[in-house]
């Protein structure tokens, strides 16, 4: 039944990744912040540049929680995300990783801009070699466009998905939501939230 239950989650959490990846084109806004209240079923958020968003779910939301993973999580074969910045050699320094569960393959594959800080970029691919260096580990990712070369060093943050459970989320938890729809009153409504588990700041 649990693997049932997280395969679900799994679908559902592509196809809502995959939205959040078009966010801009729908009418939708990405939101990186921290909970501040919850006003029934209303969420006060204040997000990073300091503006205060009221967001509601929609029906049947997907909660995820985001708990710390590991370098020696991520192995030959393996599919994961990762936000980085452009180096002068073309490679891709990683701020974060993400590493997908195996349902998930797929997600969002590609090189694209991002917006996690300026000029950063996120690579979602399938891990083809991996390489110690003095810099730290260099993966080479391979997705439908092509291939790049990211290195994770010590401060790369790295993280993977789990199921969440709604209660987790009160004033202090770190937030971040892909594709929040604008509402005719002003305020955002998301079929999914993502949150930080233990005090975690998701670093999408």
């Amino acid at each position: 039944m649990l693997k049932a239950i997280w395969h679900v989650f799994c679908l559902a959490a592509l196809t809502l990744f995959a939205l959040g990846s078009v966010a801009g084109a729908q009418d939708t806004v990405r939101i990186r912040g921290t909970i501040e209240k919850v006003d029934g079923a209303v969420y006060v958020v204040k997000s990073r540049d300091g503006s205060e968003l009221k967001v509601s779910l929609t029906d049947s939301p997907l909660i995820v929680a985001i708990v710390k993973a590991s370098l020696s999580d991520i192995k030959q074969g393996s599919f994961i995300g990762a936000t980085g910045m452009p180096q002068p050699d073309g490679s891709q320094k990683a701020i974060e990783v993400h590493i997908f569960p195996e349902a998930m393959r797929g997600t969002g594959e590609g090189h694209y801009p991002w917006d996690l800080q300026p000029q950063s970029t996120m690579t979602n691919a399938n891990v083809e070699q991996t390489v110690a260096g003095v810099d730290g580990q260099t993966l080479t990712m391979k997705h439908k466009n092509g291939d790049n070369k990211v290195v994770v060093t010590p401060q790369t943050t790295i993280v993977t998905y789990v199921p969440g459970d709604k209660s987790e989320i009160k004033p202090g938890t770190k937030i971040f939501i892909a594709a929040a729809k604008k509402q005719p009153d002003g305020s955002l409504q998301t079929p999914r939230i993502n949150y930080g588990k233990d005090g975690l700041t998701p670093p999408m």
